[in-house]
């Protein structure tokens, strides 16, 4: 009802701007002068007519142009209104005119067409249909237009990707992954060359599932490959399937193949499918849940009694171990690429691309930054740089430094520094001896990653943080690698007890207490590493979906193994506390020089910490 009064609304204004529009274009128009018969009489009878126009009840004279007329009434018109039926020729020859001056005039008589009589006769009557009319029309544009939603509900929302220079995407945009672009650099040749495989024998596989951690790039390898097929490429997200009413994701995953199949050879891409992909039977409705009925509709157009020629589907997620097995056998995702968070050379590599349109300092290393940054995912290295571009403009400086950047690899793993917060000369004290405690007991013992910045300026959670990070990827942890990791993880408890005794302890050793026990719970759970134990795992893992929605592991072993592995995880993390004492007690010297030189710069890099740790005095920059 609101959009018809707006429609309503536009036509009335619509009219009042026309009206006024003409209104102005006839502004300028001179309007005939209004007189009477008598003076009609006097002009006839003194031959200053031109010409005479009859138009029913009106009468335009117009004025001759001579010497014998006056100068103001020269080319004029009159107007002359006579009564309705009435004649010229019988007015004139009324009032005295004679028959020889009238056949000296040029009269000319005016009649309106038939149909514009009809209308204006018409008129008073249609005009009330024709303002129903146009209220209906709207009422009817109204409802027409919320059927058609109605009947779209269930048609797909996938958007064909862009086929043009700029926005298109190939392998060359994608730097590292080197084996899942091998992978679909085939399936890309299987769209452009599908004869060869078929001679061969050989299958179009129908699917293939991008796995990885979020940020490695799973979404930018599928535009690549729309890029690189040069065929059409529809892409959805997984949520975009699932509603509130029950049918609309399944038919909206029919619509979607359908599509594909007009446009075939074509790729469709599934983002983040274990939206719709998880496995059966786990929901609060059984088969008849919606989401269910969607993932049962993906599976028969993947691989049912229509197989689908022609059309390759792309899947990614961040959760493959929740997906159904029925999505994952072959003839649905035959295909499984993994792509893993980039080691030192990749890093270097996705550096390099997001640095081409930075200004950065000489002194700034794209080889050393990736040495800094393990574990650090595309998404995450690209955020690294944007942040410290914003923080280069903060600052107004012309180019990215080696500190900016420092800050921002800071504030992407921990937060955003605390400078509001101010601390006490205590609390501020406290902090030193604990990240201290950190600090020594990682660089003393052999095993740990060395040691690249300690501060005792709080960010995001943390009082104070001190950052360690290995020099080479690694893919496999060791048991003594476990151990100093929790020894070191253990050392702020420690340095806080033996400089202030448990009387004075405080809560901020929570968070590595939570980690050290965490780490000695997998240990001796997952990674077989108990000596009483054995090699076992202890509980699944597996998540069971209960009506609470809540997530529990399965217990598969008795409540006397409970107690042993309960007995197991104190005995490890006892042994990494005495173990950060033994370092922290020969190391006491070393210890009390870094709390100093914290309390004076409140940070300290990885080269003037080497220094201290040294015994050399290398002031700060």
């Amino acid at each position: 009802m609101k959009k018809l009064l707006q429609n309503f609304g536009i036509i009335i204004l619509t009219l009042v701007l026309l009206a006024g529009v003409m209104s102005v274009l006839h502004a300028g128009e001179e309007k005939p002068k209004d007189v009477g018969i008598n003076t009609l009489v006097s002009y006839v009878i003194e031959d200053k007519v031109e010409k005479v126009e009859v138009e029913k009840d009106t009468i335009l004279v117009t004025v001759k142009d001579v010497d014998t007329v006056d100068m103001e009434e020269r080319g004029k018109q009159l107007k002359i209104k006579k009564e309705f039926g009435q004649s010229f020729t019988e007015l004139m020859e009324n009032v005295g005119v004679s028959g020889e001056k009238l056949q000296a005039l040029d009269i000319r008589i005016k009649e309106d067409p038939v149909w514009k009589t009809i209308l204006i006769g018409m008129a008073p009557f249609l005009f009330p249909f024709l303002i129903i009319g146009v209220f209906l029309y709207f009422m009817t544009r109204q409802v027409q237009g919320a059927n058609s939603k109605a009947m779209g509900f269930g048609a797909s929302s996938a958007k064909q990707a862009k086929t043009d220079e700029k926005s298109k995407k190939t392998f060359k945009d994608v730097a590292g992954a080197y084996e899942a672009k091998e992978e679909l650099e085939e399936v890309v040749d299987f769209l452009k060359h599908p004869q060869k495989f078929t001679d061969m024998g050989a299958k179009i596989p129908r699917g293939v599932l991008l796995m990885g951690s979020p940020g490695t790039g799973k979404t930018l390898l599928a535009k690549a490959v729309a890029g690189e097929a040069q065929v059409p490429f529809f892409h959805i997200s997984g949520s975009e399937f699932v509603e509130m009413f029950v049918g609309v994701g399944a038919s909206r995953v029919r619509d979607l193949f359908n599509k594909a199949k007009k446009a075939a050879p074509a790729i469709v891409f599934i983002d983040e499918i274990d939206a719709v992909g998880r496995k059966r039977g786990a929901g609060l409705g059984g088969s008849h849940d919606e989401r269910e009925q969607t993932l049962n509709q993906i599976l028969v157009e993947m691989d049912g009694f229509d197989p689908n020629v022609g059309i390759i589907v792309i899947a990614a997620t961040n959760r493959p171990d929740v997906l159904d097995k029925a999505l994952l056998r072959p003839g649905r995702f035959d295909r499984r690429v993994v792509i893993a968070l980039p080691d030192i050379k990749e890093r270097e590599e996705i550096l390099g691309v997001h640095v081409k349109n930075k200004p950065l300092a000489k002194e700034v290393s794209v080889k050393s930054l990736a040495e800094r940054t393990p574990g650090f995912s595309g998404a995450d290295l690209e955020n690294l740089l944007n942040e410290a571009a914003i923080l280069a403009v903060r600052k107004k400086s012309k180019t990215i430094t080696e500190e900016m950047v420092r800050e921002s690899v800071d504030k992407v793993l921990l937060g955003p520094e605390k400078k509001s917060r101010l601390m006490t000369e205590e609390d501020k004290e406290m902090t030193a001896y604990h990240e201290a405690g950190h600090a020594i007991v990682g660089h003393f013992l052999e095993n740990c990653d060395p040691v690249r910045k300690v501060s005792i300026i709080g960010r995001g959670m943390a009082g104070g943080y001190t950052l360690s990070m290995p020099d080479k990827d690694r893919h496999y942890r060791r048991l003594v690698e476990f151990k100093d990791d929790m020894a070191m993880m253990m050392g702020g408890y420690v340095a806080e007890e033996m400089q202030y005794g448990r009387d004075r302890l405080t809560t901020g050793p929570s968070s590595d207490l939570k980690k050290a026990t965490q780490l000695a719970k997998k240990m001796v759970m997952q990674y077989g590493m108990s000596e009483e134990l054995g090699p076992r795992v202890y509980g699944d893992n597996e998540e069971l979906i209960f009506l609470a929605q809540e997530i529990h592991d399965k217990k598969n072993y008795s409540e006397k193994t409970a107690e042993i592995i309960d007995r197991e995880i104190n005995e490890l993390l006892k042994n990494a506390k005495k173990e950060a004492e033994r370092i922290l007690t020969k190391h006491k010297d070393e210890t009390e020089r870094l709390v100093k030189k914290l309390l004076e710069v409140e940070t300290v890099e990885q080269e003037e910490f080497n220094a201290i740790m040294e015994g050399k005095g290398v002031e700060k920059k």
